[in-house]
């Protein structure tokens, strides 16, 4: 199990852990260590310190990374037991699409949503409203439900920007566009029963 040619399997374990310093220290067993980097944490969540997520004497579930055979220190994962939610980001979202989440987080600068499990976007406050807004709990609470466009997708920063300004103006755009095209849908068929009834006349010598 524990060959280092098999890093980066699914293959996994309990261990109990001991959150020391910044990193998690996890007891393997017979006296062996492993050690869970702290970006090696979450995909998702920005984790300050492993006490966040973890106690000490905690079981936790990881895969063995890496192998220090001189040594003899195992580097762990926990965040690889799951699909990181941005592979293949830009397959799955597309600037200008749509999307509809819960509000997980306000800042001073915005107010975060969830586009999936692991997934989050920014609606940064200048993007919150086509009015200015002083204050971002004024719209947007945790737990409200926002309607937001993508604006940007940068999948090395691992960052999405939300706007609910730019949604707004899209609707508005193509409820002027389906206005339109039915008014011009109307005056095409007033054309045509006019020459019909046109056509009738003539056909009576009126």
């Amino acid at each position: 199990f524990f060959s280092s040619r098999r890093r980066h399997t699914r293959c996994s374990r309990d261990w109990s852990s001991d959150v020391c310093s910044s990193d998690l220290f996890v007891d393997i067993g017979e006296g062996i260590d492993g050690l869970i980097h702290i970006s090696d944490l979450s995909w998702s969540k920005k984790v300050g310190h492993p006490s966040e997520l973890f106690n000490k004497d905690d079981k936790v579930r990881a895969i063995v990374l890496s192998i220090d055979k001189e040594t003899e220190k195992f580097s762990l994962g926990i965040k690889q037991l799951e699909r990181d939610p941005w592979e293949n980001i830009k397959a799955r979202y597309k600037i200008g699409q749509a999307i509809e989440g819960k509000v997980t987080k306000t800042a001073d600068f915005g107010a975060f949503v969830e586009l999936e499990e692991g997934l989050e976007g920014l609606v940064h406050i200048s993007e919150l409203s086509p009015e200015q807004v002083n204050k971002v709990t004024d719209v947007a609470n945790v737990g409200d439900t926002l309607k937001a466009e993508i604006i940007s997708i940068d999948a090395r920063e691992r960052k999405i920007g939300l706007s609910v300004k730019a949604m707004l103006k899209s609707e508005e755009r193509a409820n002027i566009a389906q206005y339109s095209g039915n008014k011009t849908t109307s005056n095409t068929l007033g054309d045509v029963l006019g020459a019909k009834l046109k056509s009738v006349k003539t056909e009576k010598g009126e």
